[in-house]
């Protein structure tokens, strides 16, 4: 009888035991997996929260020789290494352990109407070299991934590592679908419409001989922002791209809001008096009426500037408004207002600590960034306002390339995605990784580009 109720003593606390919360930190046992602690500990000492052996074992709630087992892999595995010795309390002197930021490599690109932009960053997203050059997008999708494959082939000889390349990020205007479940995606772009049905992604990755995360150019360049720009240390941000097109990326709680297909921020669509706001302040827009003013005399400057090169830009604008133009400085003041109208909403609904505005438009002077604070401080609430700071992007063109390189790094390193290759010591042996090139290169075979119509127009 006493063995019966033994048996049925362990059965019950096996039960209460299967039953109960998987707990969330605590030293871990021996069935739990060596990768999501190898995982845990690289990302510890790849982000700095920790450093040496005692702090891992603090923030890890690991034991001792589980740490001490798990950097001895990562040490082998090439991932970290050791350090300069750190200051003695009271005992030995800490020895530091640091990532290898040049064990591979991430190569960033962005597409834009009428340029291109490469990079090349370390394993942290910090840029090592950018090279900026015009394209002509419309002439078809098959020159521009070749250029795209003939730069990341200078860019890697170099600025080359012992790990290869890890990744691509790809920043391109629009919307870019979301995948659903799915870490590595080859999303169709539809920004160009002579691009429909071509396979530019998987030409790219197999090109390359590596995956490529895509986004679009302004959610990569409010990455950018967030990580090197005005945003360092921020966890609440927006960033504005008044161009040919405007749009927002929305940084919540330090994470970049996509939306449930990936199109959050299209602010240009929203509608404004006389118009939607792309159609009243963007590029093309105000290019259009500062050519009417200058053929019509009512801006003498613009007329002038006509008269010498025979076009006018929005660059032009923004000189004329400096040097007192009238129309320039009323057409500049009228496109401030009118994103700040629209800003405002969004600044009352998400309370940023920051609002940055970057593209061609934004770069036209203070006149229309002291438009938009004016429009946003008046239509907002004041606890919204108390603390905003609203700014020009100072990054220029590299927003976009640091924010792609970003996405790639987060990706690599997002402790789900890591387990998978940690023990292989680079992503490249991950089984996703290489069934995403296979899967790349047989669409670009089995899946022919549409016939791109006569004098293909962009979208």
């Amino acid at each position: 009888m006493r063995r019966g109720k033994d048996m049925d003593e362990r059965s019950i606390s096996s039960d209460e035991q299967s039953a109960a919360p998987r707990r969330a930190a605590g030293r871990p046992r021996a069935s739990e997996s060596a990768h999501g602690s190898l995982a845990l500990l690289l990302n510890l000492v790849r982000s700095g929260v920790a450093t040496t052996r005692q702090e891992l074992e603090i923030q890890s709630e690991m034991g001792r020789a589980v740490v001490t087992d798990r950097l001895a892999t990562l040490l082998k595995l090439g991932l970290i290494e050791e350090g300069e010795l750190g200051l003695a309390v009271g005992g030995r002197a800490p020895r530091h352990v640091r990532f290898r930021p040049r064990m591979g490599i991430i190569l960033a690109a962005v597409l834009d109407h009428s340029s291109l932009a490469v990079g090349v960053s370390d394993l942290t997203g910090r840029l090592l070299a950018e090279h900026h050059e015009a394209v002509e997008l419309a002439a078809g999708p098959e020159p521009v991934v070749q250029r795209l494959a003939t730069l990341f082939a200078w860019m890697l000889e170099e600025h080359g590592s012992e790990g290869g390349i890890w990744g691509i990020g790809l920043a391109v205007p629009g919307a870019v679908e979301k995948p659903d479940g799915q870490r590595l995606f080859a999303p169709a772009l539809t920004a160009f419409q002579n691009w429909d049905g071509f396979p530019f992604v998987e030409q790219l990755a197999t090109l390359v001989g590596a995956p490529v995360w895509v986004r679009s150019g302004v959610q990569t360049m409010t990455m950018g922002e967030l990580k090197s720009g005005s945003g360092i240390g921020l966890a609440d941000m927006i960033f504005v791209k008044l161009g040919r097109s405007i749009s927002a990326g929305v940084i919540s709680e330090g994470t970049l809001h996509r939306g449930a297909q990936g199109a959050a921020g299209m602010i240009g669509h929203t509608f404004v008096e006389g118009g939607n706001l792309e159609t009243i302040a963007g590029s093309e827009a105000l290019t259009r009426e500062a050519r009417q003013a200058a053929d019509s005399g009512r801006s003498p400057y613009l007329a002038g500037v006509l008269a010498r090169t025979g076009e006018v830009t929005v660059t032009d604008t923004g000189h004329g408004a400096q040097l007192g133009d009238p129309f320039c400085i009323d057409l500049l003041g009228r496109c401030g207002r009118a994103v700040g109208e629209v800003l405002a909403p969004l600044a009352n609904l998400l309370n940023p600590s920051l609002i940055v505005l970057g593209g061609a438009v934004a770069e036209t002077g203070d006149i229309l960034l002291a438009a938009v604070r004016e429009a946003v401080y008046r239509q907002s609430h004041p606890v919204v306002t108390r603390d905003l700071r609203i700014v020009r992007s100072q990054m220029g063109g590299s927003a976009g390339l640091v924010g792609a390189a970003q996405v790639v790094a987060e990706a690599l390193f997002d402790p789900r995605f890591l387990q998978g290759w940690i023990t292989l010591g680079s992503p490249r042996e991950h089984p996703e990784f290489k069934d995403f090139l296979a899967r790349a290169a047989l669409d670009t075979v089995t899946r022919p580009a549409k016939p791109r119509p006569p004098g293909g127009s962009l979208a």
